[in-house]
């Protein structure tokens, strides 16, 4: 290998470590919530609505939050997003949520300022907490995201309820009779509210 070859060689090794780091600097590692399994009174119910199944790619459409005190419903907040981009004929058969309907609503970035004021210091409660917070902490790039404590319905009830073929929302709503208006943030955040509360009571 002569001089010349030498010094491409290295250039491209060069370049190869540039692009890695400028890579890196421009994908900014998200902050973890910290899963929990303990038993709390005061909590926030939260679920979104999305374009699509990938946090950072798809973008949120509805944002659904409760507020409990001594598992007693507070407050709520329900509010559609626009996500700047269209909301495909399937989202809109599952969600109910149309183009028209969002065209006017605010952009994520001042939903998510008020949503994070609304859970304030609480507890997250959340079923398939995973998806939510994806989709949450891939906004960190535009807005700054606690470190929260999240407790996940999904898993919690894997270790109580055992006569489910499943624990989808659905199916624990269909086998626990509770009332529940499916793939709409706020009725998903209803729904998964019962759910926590009959864990609760049913836990040791």
């Amino acid at each position: 290998m002569d001089d010349r070859q030498i010094d491409a060689a290295e250039l491209l090794r060069r370049k190869s470590r540039q692009q890695y780091w400028a890579s890196s600097r421009r994908t900014p590692t998200p902050k973890k919530y910290n899963p929990s399994v303990k038993k709390v009174t005061d909590y926030v119910v939260l679920d979104f609505e999305t374009t699509g199944l990938r946090p950072g790619a798809d973008q949120i459409i509805q944002v659904g939050a409760v507020k409990y005190k001594n598992h007693e419903q507070m407050d709520i907040m329900n509010q559609l997003v626009n996500p700047l981009r269209s909301i495909s004929t399937r989202i809109t058969s599952l969600t109910g949520i149309t183009n028209d309907m969002v065209r006017n609503e605010p952009k994520i970035e001042f939903v998510i300022s008020q949503l994070i004021k609304f859970i304030g210091d609480l507890p997250i409660v959340a079923h398939n907490a995973s998806f939510d917070m994806g989709f949450l902490y891939a906004l960190e790039d535009r807005v700054e995201v606690p470190t929260y404590t999240v407790i996940d319905t999904l898993k919690l009830s894997r270790k109580i309820i055992n006569q489910t073929p499943n624990h989808k929302l659905t199916t624990l709503t269909h086998y626990l009779q509770i009332e529940h208006d499916a793939h709409n943030a706020l009725g998903d955040c209803l729904a998964t509210a019962k759910i926590y509360q009959y864990c609760f009571t049913h836990s040791i």
